[in-house]
């Protein structure tokens, strides 16, 4: 294990104080937990955009066309009130809408 010294503003050392208490746990696994939480959603993210990267139109039409066409099991069937709702929404978003990027995740990008 190795030591790290870091500066907090006192509000969020205070902060970070409570949640610890609150958790029943030190200050040093709260932060512990709270930075492999965020490196793995980071790693997590860069992996997904290297994934989108590989892939294609092409690619993705190819394996749309190897599902088969049937309708789905009744477990898998939406609600009438839900399809309803969504085939709304969809007649209602389209035109000339343009889809939001989600932000990517953390400062450094």
């Amino acid at each position: 294990m190795s030591a790290l010294s870091i500066r907090l503003p006192e509000s969020l050392h205070q902060r970070v104080r409570e949640l610890a208490a609150r958790e029943g746990i030190s200050i040093n696994q709260l932060i512990a937990a709270a930075l492999a939480e965020k490196m793995s959603a980071i790693m997590t993210a860069d992996y997904l955009d290297a994934r989108a990267r590989r892939g294609t139109r092409e690619k993705f039409l190819a394996a749309l066309a190897q599902v088969p066409d049937v309708e789905p099991e009744p477990r898998d069937r939406l609600p009438m009130e839900a399809s309803n709702k969504r085939m709304q929404r969809t007649r209602a978003g389209s035109g000339s809408r343009k889809t939001k990027q989600r932000p990517r995740a953390g400062p450094h990008r």
